[in-house]
């Protein structure tokens, strides 16, 4: 196989776990020898509905997800399955970044390709810690809210830039901190070091949504601060979490204006 579309499907497809990850790591390997490449005349991706995922976790509605304190083994284990679910779906999002969307500079389907393969290692950290607190992923309920915007952006190439990496993967930067806080508070340096290696990386994936974000903008001749906002508009209602980590996103390529706007729509 030398198509990375095809690659990437295979990838998607995986249900297995380990496969998933085996397959993420050959083929970014693969793209980095140049073995794999983007094919300028594959025919455009095929439709399809939910990428490959074990029967388990379970997925229910986001608020039925149940919060737990971190003060014991237990409550920890869910906050590092609740972080490692969330690897998991970010595997499927940039490898299908790389397949649904034709067209892209080689860079945009590396850095997609290279998001994977990040995100495919910090399941496996994720992974073994959950073991080392006497888990493993699929013993808890998760929600599937991720995927579900890439469902609703599939048809956009702008909208997936804008509203995947730029408002759901850039909430992580926001709430990591505080996480890392309550650890600290009891003393699980293991899982803070996991945590400081995901936001230290999840800066760059948000920069490549931001970069792609831009591209598609001044390909469609549109103004990328004031279409970010009203993309937020139409797909979220215009609102947004906040406090922001504004270090973070200044570092992932949004500016100070644009930090003013989601202040401005912060609840």
């Amino acid at each position: 196989m030398t198509d990375l579309h095809q690659a990437a499907r295979r990838c998607l497809d995986a249900s297995d776990p380990e496969e998933k990850l085996r397959l993420t790591h050959e083929a970014w390997r693969a793209l980095q020898a140049g073995e794999l490449g983007p094919d300028a005349q594959a025919s455009p991706a095929e439709p399809f509905g939910t990428p490959g995922r074990p029967a388990r976790p379970r997925l229910v509605e986001a608020r039925g997800v149940p919060q737990r304190g971190l003060g014991t083994p237990e409550g920890r284990a869910a906050l590092v399955h609740a972080i490692a679910h969330i690897e998991f779906n970010a595997i499927n999002l940039a490898w299908d970044a790389v397949y649904r969307f034709r067209g892209f500079p080689g860079d945009y389907y590396r850095d997609w390709a290279s998001c994977a393969n990040d995100e495919a290692r910090h399941f496996r950290m994720l992974q073994e810690r959950l073991a080392e607190l006497g888990h493993a992923y699929g013993d808890f309920d998760a929600h599937n809210g991720l995927w579900e915007m890439a469902a609703k952006t599939a048809h956009s190439d702008l909208a997936r830039m804008a509203l995947v990496p730029r408002v759901l993967e850039a909430r992580g930067l926001d709430v990591t901190p505080g996480m890392i806080e309550r650890l600290r508070g009891v003393g699980d340096q293991r899982t803070i070091a996991i945590l400081e290696v995901i936001l230290r990386e999840e800066v760059a994936h948000v920069a490549a949504g931001t970069r792609w974000f831009r591209w598609c903008c001044e390909r469609d001749g549109l103004e990328p601060r004031g279409t970010f906002v009203q993309l937020l508009r139409d797909y979220m209602g215009g609102h947004l979490r906040g406090p922001f980590n504004h270090p973070a996103r200044l570092a992932a390529g949004f500016d100070a204006e644009e930090m003013d706007q989601l202040a401005a729509l912060a609840r």
